[in-house]
């Protein structure tokens, strides 16, 4: 599995997502900033992958503090943690290391722990956070690999990888777990415009596993079903609200359309963590708009003429009625979604 991202002494290290697969690079954060910058300019992507990022840049940007008393260490820590609640709104997994790291920090004052005692407690909860999604990744391969159809054809939409996570991956580790049981003939990786994750990453992934990879186009999904080409879709998630509705890399809800008029299913593979259930349905989730110039350009070259104006939403919604399922780390819920999903937290 490639190291998406790790602590190292005292510093962040994630491989730069942006360069491959023409290189593999890695970027090493010293600062809270840069982690927080590293969200935004996506060097970092995918839900999971983006929560263990901000978990260990607040306990990165605590380890640089300077203060000697609980009182204004208190204060930079809730100021750290604002920085990177404001880099991406849409992955909900980003709010809960959040919320996960304010109540690890608040433990240890309540408990009366110095500083050095609270910084070190931090780095232990992110490490935490890196390694459970690692293990979460894992458990959600072994349950929906048991969906997957012998010899299956597998339609896959931006990249649920490895990258996305810890290590792994949601829809990923489910191919990934299928392929392991000699399940899987092929893969599909739409291209997933704009920033082409399946392109790019997906295929990157799944050459590198050995698994037989075909990139398309994002139009080319529905004549390829139309034909008979395609037997499984499982794509990952950002958000998933309360009653199943689910947002996911833009396109996710064209491919659930699709796969629902041709009769091939169409599952989901997500944490728990990406499980919103404060959120009752999907018209509550704030979806991300990105820059224009990510359709406008690629790289130097303009595409578009001047004066064309841009919509460039990072994410869709898919409604519930479209998921044959949701895998997670605990099982697969089935609607109704408003029962299965809170079943699923009462899991001891």
């Amino acid at each position: 599995m490639l190291p998406t991202i790790a602590w190292q002494d005292n510093a962040v290290v994630m491989v730069d997502q942006r360069k491959l697969p023409g290189r593999e690079v890695y970027v090493t954060c010293t600062t809270a900033k840069d982690v927080a910058r590293a969200i935004t300019t996506m060097v970092i992507r995918g839900a999971p992958a983006i929560g263990v990022a901000a978990a260990m840049g607040i306990a990165l940007g605590m380890q640089r503090s300077k203060s000697t008393g609980t009182r204004q260490f208190a204060v930079e820590f809730n100021q750290t943690c604002d920085l990177l609640a404001g880099t991406r709104p849409t992955a909900v997994n980003l709010f809960w290391a959040i919320d996960r790291m304010k109540r690890t920090f608040g433990a240890g004052a309540q408990g009366g722990e110095s500083v050095t005692e609270l910084k070190a407690r931090l780095v232990r909860e992110a490490i935490g956070i890196h390694d459970e999604d690692v293990a979460s990744c894992q458990a959600m391969g072994r349950h929906g690999a048991t969906v997957v159809p012998d010899g299956a054809r597998i339609l896959t939409h931006c990249n649920a990888g490895a990258l996305a996570t810890a290590g792994y991956g949601t829809a990923l580790g489910v191919i990934r777990a299928a392929a392991e049981q000699g399940k899987v003939a092929a893969v599909f990786a739409d291209e997933t415009r704009p920033f082409l994750q399946g392109g790019r990453l997906t295929a990157w992934e799944l050459v590198r596993d050995g698994i037989p990879t075909t990139v398309i186009t994002d139009s080319m999904a529905g004549p390829l079903m139309r034909q008979g080409g395609l037997d499984f879709v499982v794509v990952g998630a950002d958000r998933i609200a309360a009653n199943g509705d689910v947002a996911n890399k833009i396109g996710t809800y064209t491919v659930a359309m699709m796969a629902r008029a041709h009769g091939v299913p169409f599952y989901v593979a997500a944490p728990l963590s990406t499980i919103d259930l404060a959120t009752a349905d999907g018209i509550g989730i704030p979806i991300e708009q990105r820059n224009a110039r990510e359709i406008t350009h690629f790289g130097p070259t303009q595409l578009t003429p001047d004066g064309a104006s841009v919509w460039n939403p990072a994410f869709d919604v898919t409604p519930h009625d479209l998921v044959a399922g949701i895998i997670t780390e605990r099982g697969i819920a089935r609607a109704p979604y408003a029962t299965s999903l809170p079943a699923l937290f009462a899991q001891p």
